[in-house]
């Protein structure tokens, strides 16, 4: 077993008690096993869950072995622990790298990628500036004014005959602002 081999399983199989996980690996180192078209890959990821009902999922001490579906057909995997270099969970979205383990040429482009995010002066750049605050509504306290006594309450006009319906009938219902095309 190589010497991340433990902490490499005891991390896949506290992951797959979650659900679904994701392992990358080199295909081309020995002892890998995946169906001959992939076999030349550096940076191969497989799907790995107990939800798909793998009749043979193995996490042991050598590596992880399972059959999968590839294009519809099924074939038996096998990855031993050095050639996997990441484990990354469906579930939470964390994940682990393990440099050690990965192809050179997965990791040369993964600093070159680093690499291009990072200005090239040496200066620092000034921090964006926070965000404006959002102004923020003023809540006050609305005071009703005391409406006095009806008996003190000046008499109201009475409403003239063009200016609206008699209150013993109901109001016009309104038409609805949405109308229905075909």
């Amino acid at each position: 077993m190589d010497k991340k081999g433990p902490e490499k399983k005891a991390r896949l199989l506290a992951e797959l008690d979650k659900g679904m996980v994701m392992i990358c690996l080199d295909a081309r180192r020995p002892g890998v096993l995946v169906p001959p078209s992939l076999r030349t890959e550096a940076y191969l990821r497989l799907n790995l869950s107990y939800r798909f009902d793998p009749p043979d999922l193995t996490v042991g001490e050598w590596g992880v072995r399972c059959t999968l579906s590839f294009s519809g057909s099924r074939f038996k995997v096998a990855v031993p622990w050095s050639a996997l270099f990441a484990i990354t969970s469906q579930v939470t979205r964390e994940e682990w790298v393990y440099p050690d383990d990965m192809p050179p040429e997965v990791l040369q482009q993964l600093m070159l990628t680093s690499k291009a995010s990072i200005p090239e002066t040496g200066a620092e750049q000034p921090a964006a500036p926070a965000p404006a605050e959002r102004p923020r509504a003023v809540l006050r306290e609305v005071v009703l004014q005391e409406q006095p006594p009806a008996e003190e309450a000046p008499a109201a006009p009475a409403p003239a005959a063009t200016e609206g319906p008699p209150k013993d009938e109901p109001p016009t219902p309104r038409r609805g602002h949405l109308r229905l095309v075909k």
